[in-house]
């Protein structure tokens, strides 16, 4: 007869358990993942993807499309802090950020446009035009 150990949290992933509890009872979080929410929406005629990425300079934000993948690289630099007597706490996180998205077959790759505001890089990635179906006629010999 073999014995297993019990695991009941095995397949938690730690990482994002530590970040939801630490973060929610005030406990100690790991500060050096950044991670900015990534949303994807479907319209008629184009995908529409927003990032927020406060603090973040256009500059420093890097957006490309090559063989159907769009690459988004943001970097979050530290900010420059000034000698003081006084005490400071900070939350910010910095660093980079990769993230990569498999376009879908059916975009315009060299016109999809990319646009930074308040914070939030928002992507216009446009649709090709659909094409119809053309019903081919079979012929008997």
């Amino acid at each position: 007869m073999n014995l297993i150990r019990h695991q009941p949290w095995f397949f938690i992933n730690r990482t994002d358990f530590d970040r939801l509890f630490g973060e929610s009872l005030g406990g100690p979080t790991d500060d050096t993942v950044w991670t900015p929410s990534v949303d994807v929406q479907e319209e008629n005629d184009r995908f529409l993807l927003s990032a927020d990425m406060p603090g973040v300079e256009s500059k420093d934000i890097e957006v490309s499309a090559e063989e159907g993948v769009l690459t988004i690289r943001p970097e979050r630099l530290t900010r420059a802090r000034a000698d003081s007597d006084s005490v400071e706490s900070v939350k910010s996180v910095s660093g980079t950020f990769l993230r990569r998205i498999t376009l879908p077959v059916a975009v315009q790759a060299e016109a999809i446009k990319a646009r930074y505001a308040n914070g939030v890089l928002e992507i216009d990635i446009p649709k090709q035009a659909r094409v119809e179906t053309k019903r081919i006629p079979v012929t008997v010999n």
